[in-house]
């Protein structure tokens, strides 16, 4: 059993949902089923995690040849149903890919990390609520998608997941800065710079916040830091929209 959490209209709230499977993609890998740890084979985890990718399922010549691309067809084809054949064994009785003729697809009782994560990202997007988001939504947007894989089939999902989860991070920030929650918008800005440490927008946020509080210091603080890292990593500087929004702080002429 895994708790996930849904928006209304009002706010995110807690939403039991019975899982016979959970599978984690987001950080490290991990399957769990009814609540024990699964040890499974780095051709199962790479199978699991390209039929979570797609919803509406794969084919089993298009799982193959995208898990095993430097073999001939035949011989990855082989390496496939010897991989169904490890996982059935791994999963025993549970039940965790449906495999329907020519189709893969994993079976509806297996949660996966990601979808949930998504599905909080595009809620969190469109709300007006300005009600603290629950630390376990958050925690969902602060991790990659297996950024420890070197897979060229995940770079666009993993790339994709990225910007979903920093938008929605900067978009709560917003809208609960706005509402006169600075706490929690400071915690969704800063979890959106860690996620990124040189995306500006993020930073944007954070300094937003700092002049909201009456922080000025801190914000140009903040600022400086970001400044100087941008410089050292890409040669550039804040755009032109950062350094008007600061030149009333700074005691030098505006930055070039």
């Amino acid at each position: 059993m895994t708790s996930s959490f849904v928006l209304t209209s009002r706010q995110l709230r807690p939403e039991t949902v019975e899982w016979e499977a959970h599978l984690a993609l987001l950080g490290r890998f991990r399957l769990e089923v009814r609540s024990r740890r699964m040890a499974l084979s780095p051709a199962v985890q790479r199978l699991l995690a390209l039929l979570a990718l797609h919803h509406e399922g794969v084919t089993r010549s298009s799982a193959a040849s995208t898990l095993w691309p430097d073999l001939p067809v035949q011989r990855a084809g082989a390496s496939l149903r010897s991989t169904l054949w490890r996982l059935s064994r791994s999963s025993g009785p549970h039940r965790l890919v449906d495999i329907g003729g020519s189709c893969l697809a994993l079976a509806p009782t297996v949660g996966v990390d990601l979808h949930t994560a998504e599905r909080h990202a595009a809620s969190l997007v469109s709300s007006r609520d300005i009600e603290p988001v629950p630390r376990q939504v958050l925690v969902g947007l602060g991790e990659d998608l297996l950024p420890d894989w070197t897979e060229g089939w995940l770079l666009v999902a993993r790339e994709h997941f990225r910007q979903t989860r920093l938008h929605a991070l900067e978009a709560v920030s917003h809208r609960l800065r706005d509402g006169g929650r600075l706490a929690a918008a400071m915690e969704s800005a800063m979890m959106a710079v860690e996620a990124e440490p040189l995306r500006e927008s993020a930073h944007r946020s954070v300094v937003d916040i700092h002049l909201a509080e009456g922080n000025v210091a801190e914000a140009l603080r903040h600022y400086e830091i970001f400044r100087r890292m941008i410089r050292s990593e890409l040669g550039l500087g804040p755009s032109a929209g950062f350094r008007r929004l600061m030149a009333p702080y700074l005691s030098r002429p505006l930055d070039a």
